[in-house]
Parts: C-alpha cells; sequence; structure tokens
C-alpha cells in the first residue's frame, strides 16, 4: 500500500475514508492516530523530502562502506608491500655478501696469477741459463784445451745471472 493512501480495512467491508496522513518511517502505519501527521499538499513536500533523507542515508552508508574497502585493500596493499621489502632486503643482502666473496676471490686469484707468471718467468730464465752453459760446455769440450773448468768462470757466470741461480 503506497504512504498517503487511505488504509482499507478488512476483506469486504468498505473502507474508512481518512484524511491523507504521512506516516514516518520510525513510525507504526498502523499507530496513525497518534503520529504527528501532515494533510494536504504540504504532505506531498514532507514525503519527497523524507525520500530524499532515506536516499541520502543509504548512500553516506555506501559512501562509508566504499571507504572502509578502500581503507582495508590499502592496508593489504601496505602489508603485501613491507613482505616485499623485506624479501628484497635479503635478497640484497645475499647478493652483496656473495659478490663481496667472489671479488675477494677474484683479487686473490688474479695476485695468484701475477706470482705464477713470475715464477715461470724465472723458469724459463734458469732453463735458458742451464741450456747456454750446456752449449758453452759442448763447444768448449771441443777444445782439448778448454777441458778446465776455471773455478773463476763459474763465478762469472754466477754473477752474470744472480736472479736466476737464486730461485
Amino acid at each position: 500500500m503506497p504512504l498517503g493512501s487511505p488504509d482499507s480495512g478488512p476483506a469486504g467491508s468498505e473502507p474508512e475514508e481518512k484524511p491523507n496522513l504521512l506516516v514516518f518511517p520510525d513510525q507504526d502505519p498502523a499507530d496513525s492516530n497518534t503520529t504527528s501527521a501532515v494533510a494536504g499538499p504540504a504532505s506531498i513536500d514532507d514525503e519527497r523530502r523524507r525520500r530524499r533523507m532515506i536516499s541520502n542515508r543509504e548512500s553516506a552508508r555506501r559512501s562509508r562502506m566504499r571507504k572502509q574497502r578502500h581503507l582495508e585493500n590499502l592496508r593489504n596493499q601496505a602489508n603485501r608491500l613491507r613482505a616485499e621489502n623485506r624479501e628484497l632486503s635479503t635478497r640484497l643482502r645475499f647478493v652483496s655478501y656473495h659478490s663481496n666473496r667472489v671479488r675477494t676471490d677474484n683479487e686473490r686469484l688474479r695476485s695468484e696469477h701475477t706470482m705464477l707468471r713470475h715464477k715461470l718467468s724465472n723458469i724459463r730464465q734458469i732453463l735458458t741459463f742451464r741450456q747456454l752453459t750446456n752449449q758453452f760446455a759442448v763447444a768448449t769440450s771441443a777444445w782439448p784445451c778448454n777441458n778446465i773448468v776455471h773455478p773463476t768462470a763459474a763465478a762469472a757466470a754466477a754473477e752474470q745471472f744472480p736472479s736466476l741461480i737464486a730461485s
């Protein structure tokens, strides 16, 4: 039954004529005798005002619910971003640690490489010196008078190539 229309009585009985009364939502429509109602054209304006008020309340309720959902979504997003930030920080520390280890190993290997190249160079010098000494010994043994090895010649050779002999 629409608001503002006359109440109909029990089935089969003649409806009773009542003035066009406005019943507010917090009031019981059956208790129209004790309600404060307005009759006539003012009741149409009151009805519109009442509907607008109800609509505004419902709109405000929906707005509060949207705001609450949005706030909850923002909280969830903040929590997810904090967790992701912690994970990324952990991964960064892990990668930094391993990067430092690789850098240290690389420096150690470069140093070892330099040392081994230096040793190889010294070994090549020693081998070259031995080959020259052997060639000199073969060349001097061809002359019978040169078969005698003088100690001063060996000392002179040692002075000439001291780094080769010391290694």
